[in-house]
């Protein structure tokens, strides 16, 4: 017979209540498995007590997880469960339990062959092959004496496991100080199972650790990590975090190679001022030139938040200078939506982008703005203020050079949106600008250029027709500039310095959808048959002796083709009486939505000649070339995608794009593109993420192998090449081995900064599985550059931040 008892742990004088299960063959008794879960369903919760039909048989299955254990006065009222093969003891006194024993609180069990608990002491002991669960930890060994309640005891030569890491160890004695504090003895710690050496492929031995949960860290004496029996980093006090909370302390080093600095060498320090502020101090070493240190602050309050960040090189032994970069961003919420952005970015000098690349965030790295924006909303007005400045990082190279924007010291403005009896929408926007040259000394104008203000209006008012199948939008529009203007220096003759004009346009927007259901290669599927009509009539105003402080040629594509001006900005507006006509045919699984395919085509026909055109030159082409675009995900594992620009005048394609990526699963992706811009540029691009040996960590989870470390070799890269300028202009390639509890990535980068100059990085990084990842970091890169990467070993427990040292 096997027994089962309940100690009610709040009441001292409760009794204890013997349950027997007598053995019946499987054919005559109710289908009961094993007692644990199943005795403590029926006891604790009063939903068992009844059934509508008595003599219908309850299954009862025991549940494998565990809810989390009550903390503090809620975990006292918790009943303790004993199951054994047999049961013993003294009421109000002392249980044993022998053969299987099992003993269950809460979220806590522990199994042994024999165990004792003395109910007045709140005392177990457990021995032989004993094994306590508790939040997800998994503990085994010959022998534990436990304080149930107050978490208080020892394990003798314990084995562990932790699961949300994945990783465990052994030591020679674990003291259970309380429910959040524990100090392990002679302790390892590793997410590798033994190797052929007999010994794991990395694993981390300690001296003495000492855990403390409540304030998320954790203490190594003389730790020391080795990799394949190779020690490569120790420290006599290794500090580390036990969740993924933030946690004062050093980090781990990274390292680096690359052709402008040589090898790089730093080891980061992370402060955790408070929940809501922070800073990372980061010394350096390179070889070439000398020491750096950076420097990051963020902080996040209820009505701001920011963060400000400076790399300082005291002295750059290759240029016998002081070089730094210095980047910030803060936001204010000061209440009733009145926000304020601001953003700053300056170095120190025109070179700081080519030989400190990783230095600078910004999509332009050769043009830095410093950027305040305040605005508040009213009802259907936005009113804001700006101040824009730029720093222009100019090369010696004339060919390279760049043209520098003007400044906005100060912009004013407010806009206006919304409806108005009779289905109207009005919308306007008024302006203030002073236009400057940038006053910093490193930018150097090649040309002096008229400075001065504008004050603008723009205005439109609609009337939108809208019904589910078509829509139509009558509109008419002005854009209105007067301007103040200085002259730049040295400019003879008389000069218009006051201009203005008013410039009126009118444009009817025409827009249908059908749809129908058919099938598609026998799959059914809905298409849609979406035509669309959009004239324009803007009279034309000679711009020639105007300013040009913010307009520039939008980019031709199926956007832009249904606008009414060919600029951007306010300064020029292209005169026009033209009609577009373009049409889209979409296909769509009917169940979930999705695009299957796209196709679509577009054309413009001017009604009369353009004088006031991008590139300055009267247009007397009637029609102009002709867009055309497709994609389709129809075809399993691919998907495909491009867009022609073709000219009926000269029968050539003037630009193209045509990409083509095929992923037969996760890990497996490769992508190509080809971009075409006749007579400027002409680049081929490939990127890939590819297994070459070895199983993916999908297919070794499906075969129930994820655990060993057998490795698997990946190929990942991305590349850009010229066709035009025969030359490799940007590259990143690598290869990644993944050893199930430890991952290594080799990647080298190439950035070019001018025709015949590049710089080239080394990453190395291994990561650490469970523990850490040591070296640089490449996976931001890889993530940006290769369409479809993916994170190795993604799908497993996330690794703990990094430890800390000193």
């Amino acid at each position: 017979m096997g027994s089962a008892w309940i100690i009610d742990s709040t009441n001292r004088a409760a009794q204890l209540t013997p349950l027997v299960l007598l053995n019946k063959s499987r054919a005559a008794r109710p289908r009961l498995t094993r007692l644990a879960a199943s005795l403590a369903a029926l006891l604790v919760c009063p939903a068992w007590a009844q059934s509508s039909n008595p003599d219908e048989a309850i299954e009862l299955r025991q549940s494998p997880a565990l809810q989390p254990p009550a903390r503090g006065e809620a975990s006292r009222k918790l009943p303790i469960i004993l199951r054994a093969q047999t049961l013993g003891g003294r009421p109000d006194l002392d249980t044993v339990a022998e053969g299987n024993a099992e003993f269950r609180r809460g979220g806590m069990v522990i199994r042994a062959d024999r165990l004792s608990y003395s109910q007045p002491d709140d005392l177990a002991v457990a021995n032989g092959s004993v094994r306590i669960s508790r939040d997800g930890n998994i503990y085994t060994g010959p022998e534990l004496q436990l304080h149930v309640q107050r978490f208080e005891g020892f394990f003798l030569s314990p084995t562990y496991h932790f699961e949300r890491t994945g990783a465990g160890g052994t030591a020679a004695r674990v003291d259970f100080l309380d429910e959040q504090r524990a100090v392990a003895t002679k302790a390892t710690y590793s997410s590798c199972p033994a190797d052929g050496s007999g010994g794991p492929a990395w694993i981390l031995t300690t001296d003495r650790v000492s855990f403390d949960f409540a304030n998320n860290e954790g203490v190594a004496e003389g730790g020391v990590l080795r990799f394949y029996g190779v020690p490569i980093l120790g420290a006599p006090h290794l500090s580390f975090p036990l969740t993924d909370a933030r946690k004062s302390g050093w980090l781990p080093p990274s390292f680096g190679i690359d052709t402008t600095s040589g090898v790089q060498l730093s080891v980061p320090y992370y402060w955790n001022i408070a929940p809501n502020r922070d800073a990372t101090f980061t010394p350096e070493i390179s070889t070439r030139r000398g020491p750096s240190l950076a420097s990051e602050f963020r902080y996040l309050e209820p009505g701001y938040g920011g963060e400000v960040r400076l790399d300082l090189l005291p002295y750059d032994r290759t240029t016998d200078t002081t070089r730094y970069a210095l980047s910030g961003m803060h936001d204010s919420d000061f209440g009733s939506d009145l926000l304020l952005k601001m953003r700053l970015m300056r170095v120190s000098d025109n070179d700081y982008w080519k030989d400190f690349s990783g230095d600078i965030t910004s999509l332009t790295p050769r043009l830095l703005p410093t950027d305040f924006q305040l605005s508040r909303p009213f009802g259907d007005w936005t009113t804001y203020a700006r101040l824009q400045r730029w720093q222009v990082l100019q090369t010696t190279d004339t060919s390279t050079r760049i043209e520098a924007p003007y400044e906005r010291t100060p912009q004013l403005g407010a806009r206006y949106a919304g409806r108005v009896g009779g289905g109207f929408e009005l919308g306007f926007e008024g302006e203030f600008n002073r236009f400057t040259d940038p006053t910093d000394p490193l930018q150097k104008l090649d040309t002096p250029r008229a400075t001065g203000t504008r004050l603008h209006a723009l205005g439109s008012i609609s009337r939108p027709y809208v019904t589910p199948g078509w829509t139509l939008i009558p509109k008419v529009s002005f854009n209105a500039a007067s301007y103040s203007l200085t002259p730049p220096a040295g400019t003879l003759g008389p000069l218009n310095n006051s201009p203005s004009r008013v410039i009126p346009t009118l444009s009817l927007d025409s827009a249908w959808v059908l749809e129908r259901e058919t099938s598609f290669f026998g799959r059914n599927v809905r298409q849609t048959l979406e035509p669309r009509l959009f004239y324009v009539n803007t009279p034309y105003k000679d711009q020639s002796g105007l300013p040009n402080f913010d307009a520039a040629a939008k980019d031709f594509n199926f956007d832009s083709i249904f606008t009414e001006n060919a600029f951007s900005g306010v300064d020029r507006v292209s005169d026009a009486h033209q009609i577009t006509a373009g049409v889209t045919t979409r296909v769509l699984d009917p169940d979930s939505g999705a695009e299957l395919v796209r196709l679509g085509a577009a054309q413009r026909y001017l009604l009369r000649e353009q004088f006031v055109t991008p590139d300055g030159t009267t247009l007397t082409q009637r029609l102009s070339d002709l867009l055309l675009l497709g994609s389709t995900t129809l075809i399993p594992a691919w998907s495909l995608e491009g867009s022609v620009q073709y000219s009926p005048d000269t029968s050539r394609v003037n630009r193209s794009v045509v990409s083509a990526r095929y992923s037969p699963g996760p890990y497996r992706t490769i992508s190509a593109t080809y971009r075409l811009t006749r007579g400027l540029s002409e680049q081929v691009e490939l990127g890939w993420q590819w297994p070459i040996y070895g199983r993916t960590p999908v297919e070794a989870r499906s075969s129930g192998s994820s655990g060993d470390c057998s490795g698997s070799w990946y190929s990942v890269g991305h590349v850009n090449y010229s066709t035009l300028e025969r030359r490799l202009t940007d590259a990143i390639v690598g290869v990644e081995y993944d050893a199930g509890c430890w991952i290594g990535r080799i990647v080298a980068n190439r950035q070019s900064t001018g025709l015949s100059e590049a710089t080239t990085r080394l990453l190395l990084q291994l990561e650490l599985v469970g523990l850490s990842k040591l070296g640089s970091n490449p996976l931001q890169s890889l993530k940006d550059n290769i369409p479809g990467y993916r994170l190795l070993r993604e799908g497993r427990s996330e690794p703990l931040p990094s430890s800390t040292y000193d």
